[in-house]
Parts: C-alpha cells; sequence; structure tokens
C-alpha cells in the first residue's frame, strides 16, 4: 500500500484516508479512499497492469451506451492504478428480497439491453471453439483434478459430443452483441439512491443475446423460481423486440445457461486447487443443479446426467 501513497501523493491528493475495500477471483484489489469528504475507489492491478486497457476501452463503450459504469478519476497504466467513481458497497445480493426482486431484476435486464447497443468492434468472438475451451475447464478442473474422475473412453466421447451440441445450439440464437460475461448480483452495485451501477466489465467479448440474462437470472450465488425466472427471461424478450414464440426463446436460455455453468463448475474447481480460493466451493452445488435440471429437460443434453 505505500507504493498507492505515494503516487496519490505525487498527484496531489492530500489528506485522504485508504482502506481496503475487497478483492475479486482474479488478481486484482480495491481500495477505497477518501477525501473531502467524498469517497472513491482505487483499484490495483499492478500484479495484472495488462487488465487496465481492456477495462479503460469496456468502460468507454458501455458509458457511451448510458449504461451506468463507474467515471474514471485519475489512471496510472505504468503502475497499474485507476481512480474510479464510487458506488458504494453495497451489491444487488445484499438488498434482493421477496418484495423487491422482481422490480430489480427488470432493472438489470433493462441494463442488458443497454449493454448490448454498445459497440463490439474487435472484441474477442465468443466462437464455437472458445464455448467449447470454456467447457472443457469442466472436464478438466472440476471432474478431473476436483472429484478425480477420470473419464474412460466412451464417457469421454459422450461428454465430447453433448459439449459440441451445447456450442451448435448457442449459436443458433441471435449473437454479435456486448456480453459482460460475468453480470451477476455480486457485480451490480446499489448506490445510496437506490440505482444500479455495473462493475467488473473489463474481460467483454461479443457473443450471443442470452448470456448476461443466463448469468443474472440463473446466478450462482442466488436462485430465483423457474415461473418467475422464466417470466423475466420473456420480458427481456420483449424488451429487445425479439420475433421468437416463448418454448424457443427458453431455449435459448437454456443453452446458454448450460455452456455457463458447465464452464463455471470448472472455474470454481481451478480458483480453489489452482489460486487457492476456497470461497466459491460453497457455490458448486447451485452451479451443479443450474446444469443437472437443464440437462434433463432436453434429450441431446439428458446422458450429461449420468456424467454428472
Amino acid at each position: 500500500m505505500n507504493q498507492i501513497r505515494e503516487w496519490l501523493e505525487s498527484i496531489s491528493w492530500k489528506n485522504f484516508t485508504i482502506e481496503v475495500a475487497s478483492s475479486d477471483a482474479s488478481f486484482r484489489s480495491y481500495y477505497r479512499v477518501y477525501r473531502d469528504e467524498t469517497s472513491y475507489i482505487l483499484m490495483d492491478s499492478s500484479r495484472q497492469k495488462e487488465s487496465l486497457s481492456p477495462f479503460l476501452d469496456m468502460q468507454k463503450r458501455l458509458f457511451s451506451v448510458g449504461v451506468r459504469v463507474p467515471q474514471v478519476i485519475e489512471k496510472n497504466l505504468e503502475s497499474g492504478y485507476l481512480i474510479l467513481e464510487d458506488f458504494g458497497s453495497t451489491h444487488l445480493l445484499d438488498v434482493l428480497n421477496d418484495n423487491n426482486k422482481k422490480e430489480y431484476y427488470r432493472q438489470a435486464i433493462d441494463e442488458i439491453v443497454l449493454m448490448q447497443k454498445a459497440d463490439v468492434s474487435g472484441l474477442p468472438l465468443y466462437d464455437k471453439e472458445f464455448l467449447i475451451f470454456e467447457m472443457n475447464l469442466c472436464n478438466e478442473w472440476y471432474l478431473g483434478k476436483h472429484l478425480d474422475i477420470h473419464l474412460d473412453t466412451q464417457k469421454l466421447s459422450i461428454l465430447t459430443n453433448i459439449i459440441e451440441t451445447i456450442a451448435d445450439e448457442v449459436l443458433l440464437q441471435p449473437g454479435g452483441v456486448f456480453v459482460h460475461r460475468d453480470f451477476h448480483s455480486r457485480n451490480i452495485m446499489i448506490d445510496k439512491n437506490g440505482k444500479l451501477g455495473v462493475i467488473d466489465f473489463q474481460d467483454a467479448r461479443c457473443g450471443s443475446i442470452t448470456y448476461d440474462l443466463v448469468s443474472l437470472l440463473k446466478d450462482c450465488y442466488i436462485e430465483i423460481n423457474e415461473v418467475a425466472r422464466d417470466e423475466l427471461v420473456l420480458y427481456f424478450r420483449d424488451k429487445k423486440g425479439l420475433d421468437v414464440d416463448d418454448k424457443t426463446m427458453i431455449k435459448w436460455f437454456d443453452m446458454m445457461g448450460l455452456q455457463r455453468h458447465i464452464k463455471v463448475l470448472g472455474i470454481f474447481a481451478r480458483l480453489y486447487h489452482r489460486d487457492g480460493k476456497d470461497g466459491y466451493l460453497k457455490d458448486i452445488p447451485l452451479t451443479l443443479k443450474y446444469v443437472k435440471e437443464t440437462a434433463k429437460k432436453y434429450p441431446q443434453t439428458k446422458e450429461l446426467l449420468d456424467i454428472l
């Protein structure tokens, strides 16, 4: 923290106080800096400096279409520091209850619709190769490392075919839009005025319309009932003006959900076994539940239940 203090003093930030705010699943750390009765967030990416340019790029793209992202106050790309607008420390996850969740989820879906208007030129694609690459993390880290299960040739062939089928199904739905990739209740902030703010968008890609919707409505950290969820999926469809029937829209959502949650099983296991972060292990059961519930709905994915 001494280097941070030295930098703040070098840019004439006087009489400030600083405290740890949080860290995330990457190598970034966050500090809250108070100055003149105003608080700011200092993002320390000194161990991952290459992530700052994408962050600034995505921030600009989202801000330009009206998505509420933190404004950049100061930056030091050489050292890996950004000072950002502070949305507070209250996450959507902290405030959701039976009385407000429908309205908050609709507001969050409205933000997705806005995000999907952002410029996607030059963004890496969520193509078939990448969709499959992500899902393969499940076999490597969740089955292999975490459960010590090593599939025989037959089961590996079945899993490979299912993964390819899911990727093909995902690519049947409309795409070519800005995908936040981690749009869930811990990355949506609620400020002191009750307004939503979006964070952690630096890893965005260009992909399918339902990815961020899945992240939100099949959140790995909080579950909503299926009836309410399906209603919100159709709210998104109508808000987007998509000309598609209910069954097809739900299938698009389900297949995207399978892709994301198969991937997430692998990532949660990798965070523990490779990075020494055990905080996500408790979120595996809900993630696994999503995969099982969806896999059994469709003939082409039912065999995934036997593997899991």
